[in-house]
C-alpha cells in the first residue's frame, strides 16, 4: 500500500481549508452505473458512527493513515466503481486525488452512535441533500434501524422520509440501509437478518417519502442465503448488498454474495472492512475476488 502524507493534508486543511470544494469541482464525474450496469462501492462511513472494530481489534479502523492507504489501494483496483463515507474521509480522499472518475457516496445519518442509548434516534448528523449537490457528488446513503420498542425509530424514520423527498427533489440517488434491530438484555441493538425480517424491513424502506424513484435499497444477505430470492421479491427498487463484518470466514462471505448477485433487483456490492481488513491482509486480492463475483 501507498504511503500518504498526514502531515501534508493537515497543513492544507489548516491553510486552504477551499481546497476541498476546488478539488471536488475538478473532479472527474461519471454515471452511477457504469459500461457494466454494476456497482463495486467500498463503504467507510463507519468511523463517524463510533464504530471503529473489525473482528477482535475494536480499534482497527482509527489510524486514519492506515484507512486511507487501504482506501486509496480498493480504489485502484479494476472494477472498483466508488467509495462511501462520511465528510472526513471523502474530503482526504478528495485532496489526494483519489476520487476522479469515481462514484461518489455521502453517508448522512450517523447520529445513532454505536453502544449509545440513542442509538436507535439516528439523527442526520452527516451529510445533508444539498451539501450531496453543492459538491458534485453522485448519491447519499441513509441508515435505516427501526426498533418496534425503541421510540427514537419513529424520529428516524420520518428524517429519512424527508431526506428521501429532498434528494429526489435533487434527482439524486438515495440508498436506504434498512433493518428491524431490538435490544436483548443490557448490551447493544442486535439486527435480525432473519427472512422474515429483512422482507419487512425492505417493505418499510421502499414506502419512504413521497417518491420512491430515486430510492435505492441496501441489504444484507441473511441468515440462511437460499432465502435471498424470496426477500428480494418484496420490492422492485434497485437494490446492492452490504458486507458487514464477516470475521474470519472469507469464503463462506463471498458465497453468501455470488448466489444473491444473481436476483434481478441485485445491481451489485457495497462492502467495507471485509475488504478493507482482510484476515489475510490482502487487499488487493480480497477486493480483486468481491468484483469478481459481479
Amino acid at each position: 500500500m501507498g504511503s500518504v502524507d498526514v502531515g501534508s493534508l493537515a497543513r492544507t486543511r489548516a491553510r486552504h481549508p477551499r481546497a476541498i470544494v476546488e478539488a471536488a469541482g475538478r473532479r472527474a464525474r461519471r454515471d452511477l452505473l457504469g459500461e457494466s450496469g454494476r456497482l463495486m462501492i467500498i463503504a467507510a462511513d463507519h468511523p463517524a458512527r463510533g464504530s471503529l472494530g473489525v473482528g477482535r481489534d475494536s480499534l482497527a479502523m482509527a489510524n486514519r493513515r492506515d484507512l486511507l492507504e487501504r482506501l486509496c489501494l480498493a480504489l485502484s483496483r479494476p472494477g472498483v466503481d466508488g467509495v462511501l463515507a462520511s465528510a472526513d474521509v471523502l474530503e482526504d480522499l478528495l485532496l489526494l486525488g483519489a476520487l476522479d472518475g469515481k462514484v461518489v457516496m455521502g453517508s448522512m445519518n450517523r447520529g445513532g452512535l454505536a453502544g449509545a442509548v440513542f442509538e436507535m434516534d439516528d439523527r442526520f448528523t452527516g451529510y445533508r441533500p444539498e451539501d450531496i449537490e453543492r459538491l458534485g457528488f453522485d448519491a447519499g446513503k441513509v441508515l435505516l434501524r427501526v426498533d418496534f420498542d425503541d421510540p427514537g425509530s419513529l424520529t428516524t424514520l420520518h428524517s429519512a422520509a424527508r431526506v428521501v423527498d429532498a434528494m429526489a427533489e435533487r434527482r439524486l440517488p438515495v440508498f436506504v440501509e434498512p433493518f428491524l434491530a431490538g435490544r436483548h438484555g443490557p448490551g447493544p441493538p442486535r439486527n435480525d437478518l432473519s427472512a422474515d425480517a429483512v422482507i419487512r424491513s425492505i417493505a418499510i424502506a421502499s414506502g419512504l417519502g413521497g417518491t420512491s424513484a430515486y430510492t435505492w435499497l441496501k441489504v444484507p444477505v441473511t441468515e440462511n442465503p437460499d432465502d435471498m430470492a424470496r426477500v428480494m421479491e418484496t420490492s422492485t427498487l434497485p437494490a446492492v448488498l452490504l458486507g458487514g463484518d464477516v470475521g474470519g470466514d472469507q469464503d463462506a462471505a463471498y458465497e453468501k454474495w455470488r448466489g444473491a448477485l444473481q436476483l434481478p433487483t441485485v445491481q451489485g456490492l457495497v462492502v467495507g472492512r471485509t475488504l478493507l481488513y482482510p484476515p489475510d491482509g490482502d487487499v488487493a486480492g480480497a477486493v480483486d475476488t468481491a468484483v469478481g463475483l459481479l
